[in-house]
């Protein structure tokens, strides 16, 4: 960059410089113009006694002739050496102007880049500005849309299990004595619910934590096999309840990696969770883990829903939901694949996602010795 302003530099001086040898010879031209022809013009004057006070002047006065001359010199450079720059001045009260337009908030302003040198690089520079100046007011609008959302979101959350825990509370707490069994339901609901508003609020205390940095990593020797294993054992329950069957594979029994074992746990549980949520339909999730010796590759699979192609990017974009209805069977705050996504971008790894016919299936890749201080320096804080 800095090579590329001194060359900008350059060729500006290379043309200031032959504009003023221009002008010096245009200046030189009609002084020799003027001296030859003044000459021959007072001898002329002479010989035919045609005097005036004038040519007696020029005749006697070498002083006038000279200041003369000097004068005269300095006008045609000045002149020849405007024309000669007009372009570039006209160009400078364009910038100017459009400077002053983008002062007084006409985001739109733009300057046509004209030639190569240091005054196009202002304005091509001027346009970047302006542009980056909208792409950072679009986003603050985006994240004040979000933020909206959010608030909406939450808000309906958080108050449809709530309102239906207290509902069941007042019946259990009413005058009306209840049978024993129907009390246990309404308990067993309720206490879903709640269970329900304690994934919630931990989904926005930890997405908020993982956005800002405010996590920070405890790094150990994890065994993945094992901690995939136990997750998809605490999971039976929900499995069953969707009448949903599990299987792990791998290609080794065991595969130790350097990670952080809690995030990981949250990280697989999401997916696993979201593999439960939407792929009821198929019956059957997969998860299988393929290691190498440098890097391991964890793919979750479910045989329910086909998220549409155009969907597919967007599907780490925190608050987004596939389904656009507020289910209670689906519904969520949309930050369960963001937070997936923050952790795969802490452990220096990756994460996609491909969807048809043959099923979703998220694949997580992770380094086998990842080195927090070389990969995530300065992604924490």
């Amino acid at each position: 960059m800095k090579n590329n302003r001194t060359d900008l530099s350059h060729r500006y001086h290379t043309r200031v410089i032959t504009n003023i040898i221009y002008s010096m010879l245009v200046t030189c031209l009609v002084e020799v113009f003027l001296v030859t022809n003044l000459s021959m013009l007072a001898g002329y004057a002479a010989e035919a006694q045609w005097d005036s006070a004038l040519m007696a002047l020029v005749r006697e006065s070498d002083v006038v002739i000279v200041l003369g001359y000097v004068l005269v010199g300095i006008l045609i450079f000045s002149v020849t050496f405007l024309i000669l720059q007009e372009k570039s001045i006209a160009y400078i009260s364009r910038i100017s102007d459009a400077i002053q337009n983008i002062s007084e908030g006409d985001l739109n302003t733009s300057v046509e880049v004209i030639g190569d040198d240091e005054f196009s690089s202002m304005a091509e520079n001027l346009n970047k500005m302006v542009e980056d100046i909208r792409r950072l007011m679009d986003k603050e609008r985006e994240s004040e849309r979000t933020k909206n959302e959010l608030i909406t979101n939450v808000a309906h959350d958080l108050r449809t299990p709530l309102t239906s825990i207290i509902g069941y509370l007042e019946l259990l707490s009413g005058k009306v004595t209840l049978p024993p069994e129907m009390q246990k339901k309404y308990i067993d609901i309720a206490y879903g619910k709640a269970k329900r508003l304690e994934k919630l609020i931990e989904d926005l205390f930890g997405f908020t934590k993982l956005n800002h940095g405010k996590l920070s990593m405890h790094v150990s020797k994890v065994d993945l096999i094992k901690l995939l294993s136990q997750l998809l054992e605490e999971a039976y329950p929900n499995f069953a309840d969707k009448g949903l069957s599990y299987e792990l594979q791998s290609n080794v029994p065991a595969k130790v990696i350097t990670a952080d074992g809690n995030l990981l746990a949250r990280l697989f549980d999401n997916l696993i969770g979201n593999a439960i949520k939407y792929g009821a339909d198929g019956k059957r999730v997969l998860v299988k883990v393929n290691a190498g010796s440098e890097t391991v590759q964890v793919s979750v699979t479910n045989y329910g829903y086909v998220i549409p192609a155009e969907e597919l990017p967007l599907i780490f974009d925190k608050f987004y939901r596939v389904e656009q209805s507020r289910s209670t069977n689906t519904g969520g705050t949309g930050l369960g694949l963001a937070i997936v996504k923050n952790i795969v971008d802490m452990h220096g790894g990756t994460v996609t996602v491909k969807s048809d016919l043959n099923g979703t299936v998220f694949t997580v890749t992770l380094q086998v010795d990842f080195d927090v201080n070389r990969e995530n320096f300065g992604k924490l804080g």
